[in-house]
């Protein structure tokens, strides 16, 4: 009983943890508080837990630290993935202007001066923790045991991001049809091949894992006993 109340906190902490990142971006873009102050007070606490999660657990819930781990480094290098769309579709017009550049300009709090190479770096460093932290929340929500999951889960991505007040705040209208069609074409296409790539990563480095996030649900309510909980798997 201890153990699975252990699996289930430790999950919730962790999902809401690495939920933290792709949430802050929006919310400043929506008026509440600014991307910086957001990051100082939420991002950097949130990632600083997490680390110390995955090293204090790693013994005792294994489950844990391998979800954190491996789907970190499925996320980050799957948001290459979704850069190899982005950047030639933003190339030919289709993008207004660079995503992470205008992250890092927030993070430094440096919109009046314009980009600098800090501030480039910052930006390009968020983006892609924030794809590390839709790759936690992947391992531990959906599981590893399918990849498809993971396909349908980069396009929901793709299309919360597009009606986002990240996208409303850059004047281009819902799913940016106001810009170009090719602005929802690009992005669709990026985060399907983000999805793609998460789900054969994380299928290929935690090896086949079911759902930690369904069994603590089915856990909370009695449903599933601690005999059924996942395992850490072996790739």
């Amino acid at each position: 009983m201890r153990k699975g109340l252990g699996t289930l906190i430790l999950t919730g902490a962790t999902l809401t943890l690495a939920s933290v990142g792709p949430l802050i971006f929006p919310i400043a873009e929506s008026g509440t508080g600014t991307l910086s102050t957001l990051a100082l007070h939420w991002l950097i606490p949130s990632i600083a837990v997490l680390a110390i999660i995955a090293f204090v657990v790693r013994n005792t819930y294994p489950l844990i630290t391998r979800s954190i781990a491996w789907g970190a480094l499925s996320g980050c290098i799957a948001t290459a993935g979704l850069e190899a769309i982005r950047i030639p579709g933003s190339h030919m017009g289709y993008m207004p202007g660079s995503m992470p550049k205008l992250m890092g300009v927030l993070l430094l709090n440096q919109f009046m001066t314009g980009p600098t190479v800090l501030s480039n770096i910052a930006g390009w460093v968020y983006h892609f923790w924030n794809g590390a932290a839709f790759g936690i929340i992947y391992v531990l929500f959906l599981g590893t045991t399918r990849r498809w999951p993971a396909w349908i889960y980069g396009l929901v991505i793709g299309i919360i991001f597009m009606l986002s007040p990240v996208v409303r705040s850059l004047g281009i209208g819902y799913f940016g049809l106001q810009f170009s069609i090719g602005f929802l074409i690009v992005v669709s296409l990026a985060h399907l091949a983000f999805g793609i790539l998460l789900g054969w990563l994380a299928r290929r480095f935690a090896g086949s894992q079911s759902s930690a996030f369904f069994w603590c649900f089915r856990f909370l309510f009695g449903k599933a006993s601690r005999e059924e909980q996942p395992a850490a798997a072996h790739p």
